[in-house]
């Protein structure tokens, strides 16, 4: 008589209880992931002191804004500020230094000095020597306040010579716009 448990019969018992419950496992629906938690960036409010300038264009003007970032160092501050210069003031006896819907220009902060990248747009602004000295002396002015030593302007990403009427190939201190 041939033996019922043979080395055989039981290997072959083993493969078919393993492959039934590898079957039922594949056939089983997964568990549904949980979806992941984003936490937003907190935001703080902070005030600047950004410059506009008077109906005749004489002398510049301050406005105290308040800005929302998620970071408080000098390069986010500095972008928020001349995102609300070039928003213009929200005091009607101040004037706004670039026309509305103009883009603001980006910010970079290296070891305390300041790159001011000007929109291509900036250029055809077409503005007499007193005009860009406002123009100019608005961005140092409310770039300084926050920090920094000077202001270097850059114009669609390059270096420029002029913006029209003033020299722009030295940087702009708080001492070149002292008297605005």
């Amino acid at each position: 008589m041939k033996r019922l448990f043979s080395l055989f019969n039981v290997v072959t018992l083993v493969l078919l209880g393993a492959s039934v419950l590898a079957l039922q496992a594949v056939q089983r629906t997964p568990d549904t992931p949980e979806a992941p938690k984003l936490e937003l960036a907190q935001r703080t409010a902070v005030k600047v002191k950004v410059y506009f300038t008077d109906p005749q264009v004489q002398a510049l003007k301050t406005e105290t804004r308040t800005v929302q970032v998620t970071q408080q160092d000098a390069g986010t501050l500095a972008q928020a500020a001349l995102n609300v210069w070039a928003g213009g003031p929200n005091d009607r006896d101040l004037l706004g230094l670039v026309p509305k819907g103009t883009a603001a220009p980006k910010v970079y902060l290296r070891s305390g000095h300041y790159y001011v990248d000007m929109p291509a747009s900036y250029g055809k602004l077409r503005y007499g020597t007193s005009g860009e000295r406002m123009l100019l002396c608005s961005m140092t002015r409310t770039l300084l306040d926050l920090k920094g030593q000077d202001v270097t302007f850059l114009l669609d990403g390059k270096n420029i010579e002029t913006l029209g009427h003033l020299d722009l190939r030295e940087a702009f201190t708080g001492r070149d716009c002292a008297d605005q």
